[in-house]
């Protein structure tokens, strides 16, 4: 696409930043509280296409102008100058382009929510629930690299070590964005340290990354909602078994049932099993936009499909396969201890690849 063509495209959003920017100062607009906050996100995305847009439109216009004082201008000098400037260009100008092209590429809707992780072991009885436990690791101290918090609100202990079941809320700056590449099933094939004659067993755990729903996302209903109380189990010393503050929530019309018991609190407990019900409510709606998505595309690495197998870990080879790229990575030590940066950043080219071939870019 040429510069030109490009900067046309642009127009509309130049319309569409300029529209928005009356809609906000509207005092109709600004009483529709929920209306206000998705047009003032829209504004602050639109920002940045136009301020790249600019950048890129300034650029091509001096390196018109260098090009004319070259056809047309004797100055030894001023046409030396010329040449400069327009071999600097011509090396910025692709740069300010990609950049606006990544800009325009449709954005997640979710990308900067919160997100409620859930790990489940799966088939290989407790080395499954190891397993499981040994990602929860490896994505605790992710978080850690990106200064998310991480917080618990659920768990049921393997017998032998790991999870059954963990579900924690990850809270920071755009986790979905990043986080959403982790759903779907996860392999690991090692020699489990029960086994005696040295033979490496397959094992599996799901990982499902939901985007947190705020109230103005999902209305709930309280009629349909059914709450329980009930002694916590698990470590927390005498009060956890004999306090009611365990909270189970049934949401009637679909099913949904989740469950609080790490706050000492039943208060607490109930604002968290709330957030996660919201979110997993919000969520069925959300699978229905990513299969969508999916099904438009002949590959999509962030399907959100928690049966789809995601990647293996190999132990005896060292190595971790991402089946969704083909990418072998040989440091699964590192990566086990949540250097998740290299496979994230390939997904996320992936996946913007993709994005590009759609916009006709």
């Amino acid at each position: 696409m040429s510069d030109n063509a490009l900067l046309e495209k642009l127009e509309t959003f130049y319309i569409r930043f300029h529209e928005i920017g009356q809609l906000i100062t509207d005092p109709e607009v600004i009483q529709d509280i929920n209306r206000f906050v998705k047009l003032n996100k829209e504004y602050r995305d639109l920002e940045q296409i136009v301020e790249a847009a600019n950048e890129l439109k300034n650029a091509v216009k001096l390196r018109e102008e260098a090009e004319e004082i070259l056809e047309h201008e004797s100055d030894k000098e001023l046409r030396e100058m010329a040449q400069l400037e327009l071999d600097e260009l011509s090396e910025r100008i692709p740069e300010m382009e990609n950049r606006v092209k990544m800009l325009l590429i449709p954005a997640d809707p979710e990308d900067s929510k919160n997100v409620i992780l859930e790990i489940r072991a799966g088939t290989g009885g407790d080395e499954a629930c190891i397993f499981a436990g040994d990602l929860f690791r490896m994505y605790t101290k992710f978080c850690e690299t990106k200064r998310w918090r991480m917080e618990v609100t659920n768990v049921s202990e393997g017998t032998s070590g790991g999870y059954k079941e963990i579900v924690a809320n990850i809270s920071g700056e755009g986790v979905y964005g990043i986080m959403k590449y982790e759903s779907g099933v996860h392999r690991v094939q090692r020699v489990p340290a029960t086994e005696t004659q040295g033979r490496v067993h397959t094992s599996a755990a799901t990982v499902a990354v939901l985007p947190e729903a705020e109230e103005v996302d999902v209305e709930l209903n309280p009629a349909d909602i059914r709450k329980d109380t009930y002694c916590s189990s698990g470590p927390g010393g005498q009060s956890v078994n004999t306090t009611y503050s365990a909270i189970r929530l049934t949401h009637i019309p679909t099913g949904i049932v989740v469950t609080c018991q790490d706050e000492k609190s039943q208060i607490k407990n109930l604002a968290k099993a709330m957030k996660e019900l919201r979110s997993r409510i919000y969520a069925i709606e959300h699978q229905k936009y990513m299969d969508e998505i999916a099904s438009k595309r002949k590959t999509m690495v962030s399907t959100g499909d928690r049966s789809a197998k995601i990647r293996t870990y190999n132990y005896p080879q060292g190595r971790v396969t991402d089946h969704r790229i083909n990418l072998t990575l040989y440091n699964l030590a590192a990566i086990m201890d949540g250097d998740l940066h290299e496979i994230i950043e390939k997904l996320q080219i992936e996946e913007n690849t993709e994005k590009l071939k759609e916009s006709g870019f």
